[in-house]
């Protein structure tokens, strides 16, 4: 057995010891990995690092504890873990630098994104690392402040060819650490526990006592140790001391609290402040202390008893002997060493902590440290910290006596917590709001937030009736709020789609009607609302002129201001697809991706992707499109925010392969499951093309049907396609018939190259002779002129078809050969099979091209994308911030590829790895 200086014994923990030893000895030799160890307190886990930070004296060891009392401040566990690397911040990137700069209070600067942060601290740790391997222990996880949570488990998830290690301690880690290595600590074994017992309680026990105290201990060290401490022979003997029915943690917590009631007043004075600020800042503790008239020395009977220990930080023995001082505390006690902490607070350096202290020093309402808090709340989110400010502004609203001002800040606080992803918190903020006084203003914003978060809950017509309301509210006194309201009452409905009662697009566009007019000058969103009123009361032909201005309105803008642009991409995207714009379509995913990519918007960079990749796939870029949902998927999965599915079903269906007509089934029965019923409709029109790859025409025409049977915002038209296609090769002229007729209306309405050549094509397909010629080239003249290359392809496949049923075989083989050689090249591997079978039955020789397997294995998913940026001309350090890794990551993966491929330098990329279409992006 070992024990370190009256703390938790180690005693042997075998099993422990090797996994750390094993994570120590990766490290040393330039692995990065990272471990959670899991257990309740006291069962040794503080122990288990103080023992491997002793096995690491060849390593720099940097640490942080959680702190419960910090939790609301952003940032700050993390902080004090890397303030000893903080003189290399200068050497990060610019933009990574200014993020960990701003997030740290270093430098004034727009609110970073978290997740830039975390790309920051991962390049910081990979720096460090070069000189001597880095070890960074962080205790008491579970109390994190949330901020600090999602970065280090981020960077936790990044650790590959770097010599850095991460170990977490918590009792229950949080849902940001699930899915990293995990050690769970358990209790002793009995035969341990027992032998600890005997060292603790130096005279015999009863064995039925013994039995019992083991039992209920579980074999947690820690109670072992505490729970006989203050209890005479007799009492133990007896069992007459013990605490009934408790759980462990509470059974230790109560042992300490007996121990403090045995020190003198003044140390408990000294011990609740330093419980009181986290930071463990000996200084400041002493200095807060001294304003109660405590002594520094008055803390030594604590440090004599082991309770505590001050060095460059003052420490508690354990989490639970902080708890204790603090619960054993009354609330005035509190309220005290927190006003001393407040005082002996620099205002100027760190005014977040001493506000936070003020509010917990407050009794009853307080409209200065109310308005302190509010005034503060603006730079905590200024620093990142968008939960901060909400717990600030919480807490203002808490304190404030006025209940006009409670309501405005309740409201205020509420709309900080839906953009930190609280809507719960939101909620409860807005019920308080309602409590008070509100102004008419007020109470349409209240009823606004509130639909907004169950349309953020579920984009389907569940928020409909609520935005509705609140845009009534609304338009009676901020005509400019009123009509971003309707907006989003209008999308909600449009995606309802199929799964909304009859006629709710029109009804609702003929509430939007009565919005009042917007300020002056017009600005693009009130144009786009304008816009889809008439297109859902008058009809496509009606509103497609409002809608081009929209277009050009928000492109226009793009140049200036992006802000627009992000907040109703999801709108004007589909606006762009309706009238078969392919230039909109890329200038405003294009312009929007790079907008994010430079403001460090990880919150709303996946969106950016999937509309961009969406783009890809229409140009035949299929590989580029794979590269940015993997983008996308990577900054999803570490900022946990919904799926976006529109990019990666269009890129199956497009791809083709025995699993598409499963997947896009799938992808209905998803969106069906959440009310989106456009995201059905879209599915079913892509399950219809798929159908069409694969020469099931009269499928095809089954699905296509069911996408038309609603009309759907920029769904419809697509479909349309795929069902005149489907319907002239299944002999059904009727539907066909019926279905050109619509796609006439919608492409005459449009105009675009890209809308006209697909109706010429739909045409050709249903005509004969010289007109069917005819309205074929003028089909592939209009395409040419446009980025919509798959449609191009596969309008020479219908074409080269036609041609070989009129005996044409040589000019057959021309545009079958074209459309096969362009499918082929894109991986449309469905429609490349339908264009080889069309050029073996003109007679041709059709020899398929397979890809060459890379001499040295299979590349992973990861060494693809990596290899595909590469080739683009990104640096590592370019990659690594696209994926979120080190440079040396992306260098260790870049040298697997090359043994792989048998190459020597990135310009041999190019060839190894042909499949990226460079044309138009």
């Amino acid at each position: 057995m070992t024990t370190l200086s009256g703390r938790t014994p180690l005693l042997d923990r075998h099993r422990e010891r090797a996994e750390l030893d094993g994570l120590l000895g990766d490290v040393r030799s330039g692995r990065g990995r990272a471990l959670v160890l899991r257990g309740e307190a006291g069962v040794g886990k503080s122990a288990l690092l103080r023992h491997t930070v002793g096995r690491a004296a060849d390593m720099r060891v940097v640490r942080t504890v959680g702190a419960e009392s910090e939790m609301e401040l952003a940032f700050a566990g993390l902080h004090l873990l890397l303030a000893p690397l903080l003189d290399r911040i200068e050497k990060l990137p610019g933009p990574q630098r200014d993020a960990l700069a701003v997030a740290f209070g270093m430098r004034k600067g727009d609110a970073p994104d978290r997740f830039m942060v975390g790309l920051a601290v991962l390049t910081l740790l990979a720096e460090a690392a070069e000189e001597r391997a880095l070890l960074c222990v962080i205790d008491d996880a579970q109390w994190l402040d949330q901020s600090s949570a999602q970065v280090l488990a981020f960077v936790a998830r990044r650790l590959l060819a770097e010599p850095v290690g991460l170990i977490f301690a918590a009792r229950e880690p949080g849902a940001q650490f699930h899915g990293l290595g995990d050690l769970e600590v358990r209790g002793l074994e009995k035969r341990d526990a027992q032998a600890l017992l005997r060292s603790v309680v130096r005279f015999p026990l009863d064995e039925r006592i013994r039995d019992r105290i083991l039992a209920e201990t579980n074999g947690n060290p820690l109670a072992l140790m505490e729970l006989p401490r203050g209890l005479s022979p007799a009492q133990l003997a007896g069992g007459f001391g013990l605490v009934e029915a408790q759980a462990v943690p509470a059974r230790v917590e109560e042992g300490f609290r007996r121990r403090l009631a045995e020190l003198p007043a003044e140390c408990r004075s000294f011990m609740l402040v330093a419980a009181a600020e986290p930071t463990g800042d000996p200084v400041l503790i002493r200095r807060a202390a001294g304003r109660l008239g405590v002594p520094g020395s008055a803390v030594e009977p604590a440090e004599a008893d082991g309770l505590l220990e001050i060095g460059t930080w003052l420490r508690f023995r354990h989490p639970l002997v902080r708890s204790a001082v603090y619960s054993a505390a009354s609330p005035a006690e509190r309220r005290t060493a927190h006003g001393a902490l407040a005082e002996a607070t620099d205002p100027a350096s760190d005014p977040e902590r001493r506000a936070w202290h003020r509010a917990h020093a407050a009794l009853g309402f307080d409209e200065s440290v109310a308005g302190e808090l509010e005034r503060l709340a603006d730079r905590a989110q200024v620093r990142g910290g968008i939960a901060a400010a909400a717990a600030f502004l919480r807490r203002a609203t808490e304190l404030t006596p006025d209940p006009a001002r409670r309501g405005t800040r309740a409201l205020a606080a509420a709309q900080t917590a839906f953009d930190a992803g609280a809507p719960d918190m939101a909620l409860e903020l807005l019920r308080s709001a309602e409590r008070g006084p509100l102004t008419e203003l007020q109470s349409g914003r209240v009823a606004w937030l509130r639909a907004q978060v169950i349309f953020a809950r579920k984009r389907g017509g569940e928020a409909l009736e609520a935005l509705l309301e609140a845009a009534g509210r609304l338009a009676r006194v901020d005509a400019g709020l009123a009509r971003e309201a309707y907006i989003d009452a209008m999308g909600s409905a449009v995606f309802a789609g199929k799964l909304g009662r009859p006629g709710l697009l029109r009804s609702v566009a003929e509430a939007a009607r009565t919005a009042p007019p917007g300020p002056l000058p017009e600005r693009p969103a009130d144009a786009l609302l304008d816009a889809l009123v008439t297109r859902f009361t008058e009809g496509l032909a009606q509103g497609a002129p409002q809608l081009k201005h929209v277009l050009q309105a928000f492109r226009q803008e793009a140049r200036s201001d992006l802000d627009d642009n992000m907040r109703w991409l999801w709108l004007t995207f589909l606006v762009a697809a309706e009238l078969w714009d392919d230039e909109a379509l890329h200038d405003l995913a294009e312009s929007v991706l790079q907008a994010a990519r430079e403001m460090g918007a990880l919150h709303f960079l996946p969106q950016a992707l999937t509309y961009r990749a969406a783009v890809h796939v229409y140009a035949g870029q299929f590989d580029a499109a794979a590269t940015m949902v993997e983008e996308s998927d990577a900054i999803l999965k570490v900022t946990g925010n919904s799926y976006f599915g529109f990019a990666i079903t269009l890129l199956r269906a497009w791809r083709g392969g025995d699993e598409a007509p499963a997947q896009m089934v799938a992808a209905a029965e998803s969106a069906s499951a959440w009310g989106e019923g456009r995201a059905m409709s879209q599915s079913i029109y892509m399950a219809a093309l798929v159908h069409n790859a694969l020469g099931r025409y009269q499928e095809a025409l089954d699905y296509a049907e069911q996408a038309c049977a609603h009309e759907i915002l920029g769904v419809t038209g697509f479909a349309l396609i795929e069902l005149v296609e489907a319907a002239a090769y299944s002999k059904a002229p009727e539907a066909a018939a019926t279905a050109l007729r619509q796609l006439e209306e919608r492409a005459t309405a449009a105009g675009t190259d890209w809308a006209l050549g697909m109706y010429a094509r739909s045409k050709a397909l249903l005509s004969e002779g010289d007109e069917a010629d005819r309205l074929y080239r003028e089909a592939i003249e209009h395409l040419q002129r446009t980025r919509a290359a798959v449609y191009l392809a596969r309008t020479h496949l219908v074409y080269g078809e036609w041609l070989r049923r009129e005996k044409r075989r040589i000019d057959a083989r021309e545009h079958l050969r074209t459309a096969y050689e362009m499918l082929q090249e894109m991986s449309a591997g469905a429609f490349a099979s339908r264009a080889q079978r069309e050029l073996l039955a003109t007679g041709e020789t059709v020899r398929k091209r397979t890809a060459a397997a890379a001499p040295g294995g299979t590349l992973t998913a990861q060494e693809g994308q990596i290899a595909r940026l590469a080739r683009t001309g990104l640096s590592n350090p370019e990659i690594g911030a696209r994926l979120f890794l080190s440079p040396r990551t992306v260098e260790y993966h870049l040298s697997k590829v090359f043994t792989k491929l048998a190459i020597s330098s990135r310009q041999q990329l190019a060839d190894a790895l042909p499949d990226l279409d460079h044309d138009r992006a």
